[in-house]
């Protein structure tokens, strides 16, 4: 069952939790001229998110898919969603594009850097990389520029079926679900590096005033505050 919430302007959360993980799969559909859903979601998950999608545009009108990493759960469903939009294009980082996704979509990516801008009508992104934030050497975080939106995938993973949104601290439902994760076989699930805390430096000068989590509920305030205490968090974490 997938909830949906409207978590800001035109910018909707669908979210589906699995109890077996007590975890939540959070994916974001943003209603415009162009729409855009970041996050396409495992493929068993797709007549869920496809039902839910529905309830809000006509999904075969999507036009931009967008997510972090190459992941199951981040783009195990993309050429569902691109069988079902024949308009839609797939959207990643530039690397991305070349490492891993030109050869499984049935459609090439559009690869971006941070010099390059997607427009879907009111809305302005961007790509910016973020090397191994979460994961891969592919990953990057998409940033809204009108509303200051920032689709930053595992980052501030937190357990539980939580609330859409929140303005309280993510920083301790972080910390502690890192620590839950190095108890088990994956350990070491955000890696700290010698470029991890400028990366976080880096997407904090955004001040972004909208974070869309992944896993757990989405955060609206400050944001720069918290991305700039998530280092010290992962950096604890991975020495713990």
């Amino acid at each position: 069952m997938t909830t949906i919430n409207e978590i800001a302007p035109d910018l909707f959360r669908l979210s589906i939790y699995v109890p077996d993980f007590d975890m939540q799969f959070n994916h974001f559909l943003v209603r415009d001229e162009e729409p855009l859903l970041f996050h396409a979601g495992f493929k068993r998950m797709f007549p869920a998110l496809r039902e839910a999608v529905a309830k809000l545009i006509d999904p075969t009108k999507l036009r931009h898919i967008a997510w972090s990493h190459f992941e199951s759960d981040e783009i195990g469903a993309l050429n569902d969603w691109l069988q079902l939009a024949p308009q839609a294009q797939p959207v990643c980082t530039f690397v991305g594009k070349l490492v891993s996704v030109d050869d499984f979509s049935i459609r090439p990516a559009r690869g971006m850097t941070a010099d390059d801008v997607l427009t879907t009508g009111k809305y302005r992104y961007r790509f910016h990389r973020s090397p191994h934030l979460p994961h891969g050497w592919d990953a990057g975080v998409l940033f809204e520029e009108t509303r200051k939106t920032l689709f930053c995938s595992d980052l501030f993973h937190h357990f539980g079926d939580v609330a859409p949104v929140t303005s309280s601290d993510l920083i301790e439902p972080a910390r502690k679900a890192m620590q839950q994760m190095q108890q088990g076989p994956l350990a070491d699930y955000i890696p700290y590096t010698s470029q991890t805390e400028g990366v976080l430096r880096s997407l904090a000068d955004l001040k972004p005033e909208t974070l869309a989590v992944m896993h757990g509920s989405s955060y609206i305030g400050q944001g720069d505050r918290l991305l700039t205490g998530l280092a010290g968090v992962i950096k604890e974490s991975f020495n713990s």
